[in-house]
């Protein structure tokens, strides 16, 4: 999830117009299509020459149930999706369509869209507020998720979540675990933070515990805590730790936040 505001825009790469007020979310299957497809491997060709190969390959039920909960997801926010392939190439994207398509007709007040992920990934940074909810394949998601998070400033802000069909989920920040800087206190704890608050509205359906935390890491920014990969003049630099205790005066507080 990539979200934008006002106390955040600076630190955005992007134009202040641009990048202000963007909330959108990708929807990323993770278990399918050219990391796992097989046959894959190493070979060579007719000509003799050394060859590396993979196989994107889905089966109905592996795309209807990504959009199925992509549409779900859709329908807790705006209920718009646009759902990203490469079906004018691509056969296994040509049945990523149809499959979306065939799930759509259960969600006739979600509104439906396609793009194709070249021009999804130029749009991402032109026009990034025309997107809420995203769904793709898992190499599309791949890429499109890490773009996604450079609206933001920095991958450090995006909380993230792996859901099956039943449950439960794993919801963790969209980011590694940067072991270059492991014990330097100097991690952005925001992602991990806001992924807790991920799990509270997606996960358990409480909406207000999530807001309440959402907001309490508006205000820690509101009052112009950073830490280093979100850092501006003007504001105060602090560390992995200290950010965390900021956030958790301002749960305690409920200190209304500016968006």
């Amino acid at each position: 999830m990539a979200k934008i505001t006002a106390v955040l825009v600076d630190a955005s790469t992007l134009k202040k117009e641009v990048a202000e007020g963007v909330d959108l979310m990708v929807v990323r299957e993770l278990t399918g299509g050219i990391y796992f497809g097989k046959p894959r491997g190493f070979g060579t060709n007719e000509n003799g020459e050394e060859i590396g190969y993979n196989t994107e390959v889905y089966a109905a039920y592996e795309v209807d149930r990504i959009a199925r909960i992509a549409f779900e997801t859709a329908r807790k926010r705006s209920s718009k999706l646009c759902s990203v392939d490469k079906a004018n190439v691509l056969e296994a994207s040509m049945f990523w369509r149809k499959r979306v398509m065939a799930i759509a007709e259960e969600y006739p007040d979600v509104e439906l869209t396609h793009m194709y992920v070249d021009n999804a990934a130029m749009q991402l940074v032109r026009n990034p507020k025309q997107f809420d909810t995203i769904v793709t394949n898992n190499i599309f998601g791949d890429i499109l998720s890490d773009e996604a998070s450079m609206i933001t400033g920095s991958i450090g802000m995006l909380p993230s979540a792996s859901l099956g069909e039943s449950g439960p989920g794993l919801f963790e920040p969209i980011h590694g675990s940067a072991p270059d800087i492991a014990g330097q206190d100097k991690a952005n704890p925001l992602a991990t933070i806001l992924s807790a608050a991920m799990l509270l509205k997606y996960g358990l359906g409480e909406v207000k515990a999530a807001e309440r935390i959402e907001l309490a890491v508006l205000n820690t920014l509101d009052r112009g805590f950073r830490t280093g990969d979100i850092y501006s003049d003007g504001n105060k630099l602090v560390g992995c730790k200290e950010m965390g205790e900021q956030v958790l005066k301002s749960v305690d507080t409920k200190t209304p936040a500016s968006v």
